[in-house]
């Protein structure tokens, strides 16, 4: 996908090749939201440019689907071109460290594109909340949804009612496995619970294609599973290394998975 594609009403997405990330823009009368806003300043300004082959209306809102870098780093080109700066009220909490340990770890990489990452001024959206958010965009409403911790503790999802989709950050992985650095394995099914329950006709992951219900489904019955494998491992005293054999994914996610499980049973994380 190059560019922005309309894949229902007003609603587009493009497809950015580097990290395989998701950017999506919703439209009304009045002006756009935006939900992500990319990995770096100066892939931002491309957002941006992209964006205005399709729409030449304000940006009213820039939305973060969570803290990670990839879905933030461009926030102040958004801001700078009018949109209100949204997330949740825990990613604007743990944003700082998080792009501060990032930028970092990115000067230390021999990339351009990792030396526009270090560059990047990382500008904290303002406009937070704990659990749901209705925006105005003229003649629609979008709906901003925080499903409980997953991804992360701060994800959140936009649901566009009259076009029966859900852009839904990394809650939904489709290009690789769920990622658990940051992760909370044991709620993470709850939180596709939740999607599932708006009874999208599409759900817009954070990386990779757009989905059907039934992928977002199978994504679930997995994350159920490894939740069940942690809880009773842990119960039974069962070492992590031998619920990492049994878990659904390779070895190296299912690794993190079952570590960042055990640290929720034990109160650690």
């Amino acid at each position: 996908m190059t560019g922005f594609q309309e894949i229902a009403d007003r609603v587009w997405v493009a497809r950015y090749p580097w990290l395989d990330v998701n950017v999506s823009i919703v439209a009304g009368d009045a002006g756009l939201l935006v939900l992500d806003t990319q990995a770096s300043a100066d892939l931002a300004r491309e957002v941006v440019a992209d964006l205005r082959r399709v729409s030449g209306q304000p940006v009213l809102f820039a939305v973060n689907s969570h803290e990670h870098w990839d879905h933030t780093f461009g926030n102040g080109v958004l801001q700078a071109e009018g949109a209100e700066l949204i997330c949740h009220e825990t990613t604007a909490e743990t944003l700082p460290e998080h792009a501060a340990a990032v930028r970092a770890a990115a000067a230390q990489e021999d990339d351009e594109r990792y030396a526009a990452v270090a560059a990047t001024e990382v500008v904290v959206p303002e406009h937070t909340f704990s659990s749901a958010v209705s925006l105005d965009l003229g003649d629609r409403y979008v709906e901003l949804v925080h499903p409980g911790r997953g991804h992360t503790a701060g994800d959140l999802i936009v649901h566009v009612p009259d076009a029966g989709l859900v852009v839904a950050g990394d809650l939904v992985e489709e290009s690789g496995p769920p990622q658990f650095d940051d992760a909370y394995p044991l709620e993470w099914p709850d939180a596709l619970a939740s999607i599932l329950a708006l009874g999208p006709a599409a759900v817009v992951p954070g990386h990779g294609a757009m989905c059907d219900p039934e992928f977002v489904r199978g994504q679930h019955a997995e994350l159920a599973a490894l939740s069940w494998l942690i809880r009773d491992g842990h119960a039974d005293g069962v070492p992590a290394d031998e619920v990492v054999r049994k878990a659904p994914y390779e070895f190296e996610t299912a690794t993190v998975a079952v570590a960042r499980g055990y640290a929720e049973l034990d109160g650690t994380s």
